[in-house]
């Protein structure tokens, strides 16, 4: 295994070891050697080596690595609007298309799966719906098994027109799929059948945020007890308990990812909490910077530590390493990916050697060599 992950570190040009991972980049942009690109990463210095050109892919956007390590799904956004599975040979990194399908709506933005890893899900943002697929034993996508269109419109006449579904999980219990929604200020909550992959609204149906907000992203704290929702228009997160026998929302308060004194332009992308738990991280677009925060073990609230210039524009997604030593921030606007060092006792960051060029980039994941 050591030995084939070398070799294919030699057509990278860089020496690879085998605690070395393996980084695949998304490219949003049409054109020639768009799509996937793959680069070494080394957990023990953090250095990025240049990623090389991997697989042709219309628009892929929000991907995620199976648990197993052995497959890829991504939502090819506008004009693909489809959901793609790939099979991921471990040893070199390589991918192979599985299949496609019509994701249901324009624009897929987000794909998720079910705790079984049985179900993939994706939200539709122009579409303003969610579909849930099952998946075939061999990791290609199946049979739809759920479709719920959203409709309304919220108070914003130019980004909330109608519904935009932005991103879609399920809860701990695998019992609920929370569905955020930019275009009508809510976060909806269904009751999901793990046997069938089915949905129905839950009672009630969902929570509201401030109008104006934008629904955005959401994430779980580990103790299964809290919500974060993310606010791309207000550029806030909000903490929410979790009622997981019922699946109620109940929100406790809204800190800002900008700093006080900021008076510029700036929309939220992503969010992660630390493997431990102990802190949670904002990307800022407008504002270019990623937004540290501890979390009290107890109650979930968020005190803000830092604010991190991401040394590029437009910050998207970014990931940790799986080590959690280091957060790999692609700036789609820049072309390029930036490392960041991660103080285990504080949160904060730290910026690790200089930016690397990757093309357009929306989306990045590591993949530990011989997963």
């Amino acid at each position: 295994m050591c030995g084939l992950a070398l070799l294919f570190a030699l057509a990278l040009a860089a020496p690879a070891l085998c605690e070395d991972t393996f980084v695949y980049f998304g490219s949003h942009r049409e054109g020639p050697k768009i799509g996937f690109s793959v680069a070494h990463f080394d957990t023990d210095t953090g250095k990025l080596t240049t990623p090389v050109f991997l697989e042709p892919a219309v628009a892929p956007a929000y991907f995620i690595i199976h648990p197993d390590g052995k497959h890829l799904y991504t939502c090819n956004s506008d004009p693909g609007s489809s959901v793609s599975a790939y099979a991921i040979d471990p040893a070199t990194a390589k991918l192979t298309l599985l299949n496609q399908k019509p994701s249901g709506g324009g624009d897929p933005s987000y794909v998720s799966l079910d705790a079984t890893n049985h179900y993939l899900m994706v939200a539709n943002y122009l579409g303003g719906n969610f579909a849930i697929f099952a998946l075939e034993p061999d990791g290609s996508i199946g049979e739809r098994t759920a479709f719920v269109q959203h409709t309304g419109h919220g108070v914003d006449p130019k980004r909330q027109m109608h519904a935009f579904a932005h991103s879609i999980r399920v809860d701990p219990t695998n019992r609920f799929v929370l569905v955020a929604d930019l275009g009508l200020d809510k976060l909806f909550v269904y009751r999901f059948d793990a046997k069938t992959g089915a949905v129905q609204p839950n009672d009630p149906p969902s929570a509201s945020v401030k109008p104006g907000s934008g629904a955005r992203h959401t994430l779980f704290h580990p103790n299964g007890r809290f919500v974060y929702l993310n606010n791309e228009m207000a550029s806030t997160i909000i903490r929410f308990g979790w009622d997981s026998a019922r699946g109620v929302l109940t929100e406790f308060e809204t800190v800002s990812t900008l700093p006080a004194d900021f008076k510029g332009s700036s929309a939220d992308s992503e969010m992660l909490l630390h493997p431990n738990g102990k802190f949670l991280y904002a990307s800022n677009r407008g504002h270019d910077s990623l937004a540290v925060f501890s979390v009290d073990a107890e109650t979930g609230r968020l005190t803000l530590v830092q604010h991190m210039p991401t040394q590029g524009r437009t910050p998207r997604n970014f990931a940790f390493d799986p080590t959690g030593k280091w957060i790999l921030v692609t700036n789609h606007d820049s072309d390029n990916a930036v490392v960041f060092r991660v103080d285990p006792t504080t949160g904060r960051l730290t910026q690790a050697g200089q930016p690397v060029s990757v093309p357009y980039p929306f989306c990045e994941r590591f993949l530990p060599v011989g997963k």
